[in-house]
């Protein structure tokens, strides 16, 4: 006997485990609104951890160091980008809000303000990002001061190399060096940094870093390590590292998935459950419909099928790479509802010849249509319900790679579709 679907019933459903899906429930919460969250792995654990809100501009040659005079030009260049339809102080409040519940789960960030931050890549180049974990700030301070810093380089770890760190920045850092270590009891084979993380956690393994961290420091002050500093609070693991050594210590994003991106993963899974959000990680919505009296999910688990009644609804499913988007011979489609998806006119138009062509390509400009409410199109150019919200990637008209602005436009946009779908809330219990 087939069993009977589970019910769930909430005011919001986010369907998406991205960083705009993340920071919608985060909203919602802080609006006291019950929220049901589902989506398929999402790209958090990709990310550098780093928070960009806009780092370049399509007609400047260099990046960006003020990015709310940037916001301005961008509102004037390209008005319907993502950015350009959010006032700047939505955006410091998304920014300020987002930062601050991290904070409350011990995953601190400086706080946004006047100026970008010049953060440090993986592989050694620079970039610039409006707010950085606490555990990376003395990275860009020392570079900025030119102090005599020893990046470590940790034998049998691949996505992050030391020499090529001081290779790359030789010209703007010359007082950096490098000086390779054993990881404490993991002296052979090849090492993962989520694994060094975790074991970070047991403080006799931060003891022993921290006697081969002052044997290699020599005159230096500051050290440079690959992003490893715990998985969980990662803030205490870092203060007491430069307690036991004596030295300002600075974590670098490894290549992805880098420890920085799983740490708000898993925070995220964490804590969203803990405020009272219900979280179904991992799986994928399979079906949204919609009715006079809400909307309907459709998905299943390994205990068989649920379905959520949801007054309103997010979408935040990203683009190709978390699934929002699909790429067919014939064109890009939404995946879930069909939607109307801004595109080039045909496949050939998709690329440009030159793969580095500085103007980038126009499939990264894809995505969804919304109105100022942030409600999705239909493909006859009309709202597609009046309870369905959009925000994050899967929005058309930005590059957020090219542009530096994944996180601001992921915060940014959940900010607003979480006020609009508040106000159709307010307005069907008046």
């Amino acid at each position: 006997m087939k069993q009977a679907p589970r019910q769930l019933s909430t005011p919001l459903a986010v369907i998406g485990s991205g960083l705009a899906g993340f920071a919608a429930s985060i909203f919602a919460i802080k609006r006291n609104i019950a929220t049901v969250q589902v989506g398929n792995t999402g790209a958090v654990a990709y990310t550098t951890g780093y928070l960009d809100l806009l780092g370049k501009l399509d007609d400047a040659a260099g990046v960006v160091t003020d990015p709310w005079q940037a916001l301005q030009a961008l509102q004037a260049s390209a008005p319907e980008h993502p950015l350009s339809r959010v006032g700047a102080a939505d955006i410091r409040q998304a920014f300020a809000v987002f930062t601050a519940f991290l904070a409350e789960f011990g995953l601190h960030y400086s706080q946004p303000g006047e100026r970008n931050l010049t953060a440090l890549s993986p592989i050694g180049t620079l970039k610039p990002t409006l707010c950085l974990p606490a555990t990376m700030l003395a990275g860009p301070r020392a570079l900025a001061a030119n102090c005599e810093c020893v990046m470590v380089d940790i034998r049998g770890l691949k996505g992050f190399s030391g020499p090529e760190m001081v290779a790359n920045l030789q010209g703007r850092w010359p007082a950096l060096r490098t000086q390779r270590i054993s990881f404490p009891d993991m002296a052979t084979g090849e090492v993962y940094p989520e694994v060094m993380a975790r074991a970070l956690e047991v403080p006799a393994t931060r003891v022993k870093l921290a006697e081969l961290l002052k044997t290699l420091a020599g005159t230096a002050s500051v050290i440079g390590l690959p992003a490893i500093l715990g998985m969980h609070k990662p803030d205490a693991v870092h203060a007491e590292l430069e307690r036991l050594t004596g030295l300002q210590i600075f974590e670098v994003p490894t290549m992805p998935p880098s420890v920085a991106g799983l740490r708000l993963r898993e925070l995220f899974e964490q804590a969203l459950p803990h405020k009272g959000a219900t979280l179904i990680p991992q799986q994928k919505v399979t079906s949204l419909t919609f009715d006079d009296s809400g909307a309907t999910l459709a998905l299943k688990d390994s205990y068989g099928d649920i379905r959520i009644h949801a007054q309103t609804v997010i979408l935040a499913t990203g683009r190709f790479l978390s699934g929002g988007l699909d790429a067919h011979p014939d064109g890009i489609q939404e995946h879930l509802l069909n939607l109307a998806v801004a595109q080039p006119a045909s496949r050939a138009d998709w690329y440009r010849e030159r793969y580095t062509d500085p103007r980038g390509h126009p499939i990264n400009r894809a995505g969804i249509e919304v109105d100022a409410h942030w409600r999705p199109l239909g493909k006859d150019g009309r709202v597609y319900n009046k309870r369905l919200f959009a925000a994050g990637s899967i929005l058309a008209h930005h590059d957020w790679i090219r542009s530096r602005s994944g996180a601001g436009i992921a915060l940014a946009t959940a900010w607003q579709a979480v006020a609009s779908a508040a106000q159709f809330l307010a307005s069907a219990t008046d």
